[in-house]
């Protein structure tokens, strides 16, 4: 069973923290030090016959991919980069011809969810490898906890049970009752869009309805199919890019054209609702999508007023509120039922009942072309992180932080100058035609025009403040002549 992880989502709705080139599957938002990315790739670390990831993501994000692979001393079987995003469907099709034995059974998992029963999770697995491997297309449909109008459903027909059984998870005694009818698995009759709220709590009194968990479990020969069948278009395309790939250090980079022109679709629509083989395993596992900052509240642990806090938080007289503290203190008094989210360069604030209408923030960011929808104060790289820490016009300070053994690209800037000065460990410098050290307390002059390269030859982090100072000091004056990562 190979896991394909699908981490090409923006995450706008947990923005500030979750931004356009470090979106929220890379960030450790429910608690310990795994990101949602991590802890994707450990809950299946420890089921029988799972290989090691396969992993799809935008080229923006691969080194930070990589990296956190690294974190967790795996070697994924491949990283594939989409060029551009063109949704779930095309994505799970490239993991699908990937694969050299199409019979292998494709395990396909959204990287910023949360599933807080490993043991119920794997007890599903079970029941839906087993649906898989006679021809299937297996996806995991959520018992449902509320009537929930931000998800979508999936109807399953109950009369249709299969034979076999899932020993679910029963601690919620509410639902102990349907945890014990759904010891099977169903075939699908349909696959429904977010309801309204009265549709909603009909479905849930029903007991036909599960929340539809955006998990896939079938074999990439059965997958095939029926894409050639519902999608030949998008097969056609996915295949003529991966044929046109190129490996690139540890990423495979797919032929930029062709998965352009490929027609973008997600899989619920593309097959899973025109297909005869879909079933559903119910799961009960404490599942949940992390969509939004009150997705955060509801998985958090509460204090006895219902409140969740992150960081240094200091409140009196507040109830039922969600605060994310990352930088500064942040202190709260009288409020309830909202949203404080503090980061190094933006606050936000908002009523708990309509987390959903972040996006409409990221949308206003993005058209009046502010940074704060894309980067962090503290970007990272593939060879570490630089942080802005002051700036106005003609100057900017940053703090540059470099991994043990890695180097930036040889570069120049046509419209800026640089003074960097070392606080921690030793740089190697490359100045036109000298090559140098400097060790901590020492720094260097980089006139502008001149080609240079940072370095660190150490066994510890470099750390070094850089000035910059020009008439443009955006981060597009580069012109790189060389470069380990394969930046152009």
């Amino acid at each position: 069973m190979i896991p394909v992880i699908l981490s090409g989502g923006s995450g706008t709705r947990l923005w500030p923290l979750s931004r356009e080139l470090y979106p929220k599957q890379f960030l450790p938002l429910t608690g310990g030090d795994l990101s949602l990315l991590q802890a994707t790739v450990e809950r299946i670390a420890g089921f029988p016959g799972a290989r090691a990831p396969l992993v799809v993501c935008n080229e923006a994000h691969r080194f930070l991919v990589a990296e956190q692979m690294r974190q967790l001393e795996l070697e994924p079987e491949a990283i594939l980069l989409e060029p551009v995003g063109r949704n779930t469907a095309p994505a799970v099709a490239l993991a699908a011809l990937s694969q050299p034995d199409p019979e292998s059974v494709l395990l396909v998992m959204p990287a910023d969810h949360v599933i807080r029963d490993i043991a119920a999770f794997h007890r599903a697995l079970s029941i839906g490898l087993e649906q898989a491997r006679s021809g299937a297309l297996v996806t995991f449909g959520v018992v449902p906890q509320s009537a929930h109008t931000g998800y979508g459903y999936i109807r399953a027909d109950r009369a249709g049970a299969s034979s076999l059984v899932l020993g679910a998870s029963e601690k919620n005694t509410k639902h102990k009752a349907q945890s014990t009818k759904d010891s099977s698995a169903f075939p699908v009759l349909s696959f429904i869009e977010k309801p309204d709220q009265a549709t909603a709590e009909s479905y849930l009194a029903s007991g036909d309805y599960f929340w539809n968990s955006g998990m896939f479990l079938f074999k990439a020969s059965a997958y095939l199919a029926e894409m050639e069948r519902h999608a030949p278009d998008i097969l056609e395309s996915c295949r003529a890019a991966l044929k046109g790939a190129q490996r690139d250090r540890d990423f495979l980079r797919l032929d930029e054209e062709a998965f352009s022109n490929c027609r973008s679709d997600s899989i619920d629509y593309a097959v899973m609702e025109r297909t005869d083989r879909a079933m559903v395993v119910p799961l009960d596992a404490g599942w949940n999508d992390v969509g939004s900052w009150d997705s955060l509240w509801e998985v958090g642990e509460r204090d006895a007023q219902g409140n969740v806090f992150k960081g240094d938080v200091v409140t009196e007289g507040v109830r039922n509120t969600y605060i994310h503290a990352q930088q500064r203190l942040v202190a709260a008094v009288g409020l309830e039922d909202l949203v404080i989210v503090e980061t190094g360069d933006a606050v936000l604030v908002m009523d708990r009942a309509r987390t959903q209408d972040v996006k409409q923030i990221v949308a206003r960011l993005r058209e009046a072309g502010r940074d704060e929808a894309q980067v962090h104060r503290r970007v990272a790289r593939p060879w570490g992180t630089y942080e802005c820490i002051d700036g106005a016009d003609r100057f900017q300070v940053k703090r540059i932080t470099v991994k043990p053994g890695e180097k930036l690209s040889l570069q120049m800037h046509h419209h800026r100058a640089e003074h960097w000065v070392v606080v921690r460990g030793t740089a190697r410098i490359t100045r036109g035609e000298e090559v140098f050290v400097l060790s901590e307390n020492e720094s260097t002059y980089i006139p502008l025009g001149v080609k240079h390269r940072l370095e660190n030859p150490g066994r510890i982090p470099l750390e070094l403040i850089e000035v910059q100072s020009g008439a443009y000091l955006g981060e597009d004056d580069i012109v790189r002549f060389e470069d380990t990562y394969g930046r152009s």
